[in-house]
């Protein structure tokens, strides 16, 4: 039901070492909104089990429904907090199958003061093992105006600047990472985006995460978080929709993504570019088979068309499938690590291909 690629190194160091979570030192969620039903079996054996008992740090680092996962992770009892995401998440209504951004944001608002719930906030900003790293993109010029007109302007001016080269777009995002302020996560960016970290506090972390799942013309922008500079905040996965860093702290990165394919920005989703083989060096991704995404409703992964294209009865169920039909991944991953089927694992640049 999985399939798992694993850069250079770090197939040498698991046929070196044997797979255990020992291994690794960093965790990516992508972005992806509902696509990440596919994961929630795979979630709450990661965080139920492999991880459990960890005494060293472990950096996870999300954006939008990733950041989402992240803030979960952070929490006292990891397993309740994803499986409240899920539920809540996966019974999302709308007065219309066209509601309106504000309507969308407040309803996102909700959900995550209901997934965070009395102490979440605090549990995360304190772990002293499990630490959420939430990326959020600060938009400058027209991406920055709540005017329909003039942020779309601002986005198409995006898409095609990107579609000549990603670093064009640098002057309309930067790259801000709410952590906890013990994290010791080391990156760097070959596009350059310019990256401020800023401190999970009591104060900003509800905002932030809002913002890191705020998708431009779906959603409200977030605007002036505590702690940062004054301006607008919206969706990570603008600037790191399935990333494309170099994570330095030494280990491997453990990164379980809902696809195939592995796209830098959200710009970058239907063009041909590539993220860069060297950025998944130490990194493990497991992702779903064709097999079992065949097994699915509708045979395909969740998305956010399913809000419009589906009615509401049926797609929730649907969905409420996907999340049950979620535990094979974890099940199939589990008899991995009991067995060490370490020749099953693929090599990096066939995800890639480069």
């Amino acid at each position: 039901m999985i399939e798992i690629y694993a850069g250079n190194t770090a197939l040498t160091t698991i046929k070196e070492q044997g797979f255990s979570q020992e291994l690794f030192n960093a965790f990516l969620g992508a972005s992806g909104g509902p696509k990440w039903f596919t994961l929630f079996g795979l979630d709450k054996y990661l965080f139920g089990e492999f991880f459990q008992g960890r005494t060293n740090e472990l950096n996870i680092i999300g954006s939008s429904a990733g950041a989402f996962r992240a803030a979960c992770f952070g929490q006292a009892d990891p397993v309740a907090a994803i499986s409240r995401l899920a539920d809540l998440y996966s019974h999302t209504e709308y007065s219309s199958n066209k509601p309106t951004p504000a309507e969308i944001t407040e309803s996102g608002r909700i959900l995550l003061s209901n997934v965070l719930t009395k102490h979440g906030t605090n549990e995360i900003i304190n772990n002293p093992i499990r630490k959420a790293h939430l990326v959020v993109a600060k938009c400058n010029g027209l991406v920055a105006s709540e005017n329909v007109l003039l942020q779309g302007s601002g986005l198409v001016s995006s898409f095609i600047r990107n579609k000549i080269d990603r670093k064009l777009i640098r002057s309309q995002y930067e790259r801000f990472i709410f952590q906890p302020q013990s994290s010791n996560l080391a990156i760097s960016d070959p596009d350059d985006f310019k990256t401020t970290t800023c401190y999970l506090l009591e104060s900003n972390l509800e905002k932030a995460l809002l913002a890191s799942g705020s998708i431009p013309m779906v959603m409200q922008g977030i605007k002036d978080i505590g702690s940062c500079p004054k301006g607008m905040y919206r969706d990570g996965g603008i600037i790191d929709y399935h990333f494309d860093l170099k994570i330095h702290n030494p280990g491997l990165t453990l990164y379980p993504h809902f696809s195939h394919t592995l796209k830098a920005g959200w710009f970058d989703k239907n063009l041909n570019r590539n993220v860069r083989a060297e950025n998944y060096d130490n990194t493990v991704v497991i992702c779903p088979s064709a097999q079992f995404v065949k097994s699915l409703p509708y045979q395909k992964i969740p998305d956010r068309t399913d809000f419009s294209e589906i009615e509401s009865k049926e797609r929730i169920k649907n969905w409420q499938n996907v999340l049950t039909q979620s535990s094979q991944l974890a099940d199939s991953l589990h008899e991995f690590i009991e067995q060490q089927n370490l020749d099953n694992i693929k090599p990096m640049k066939a995800l890639i291909g480069n």
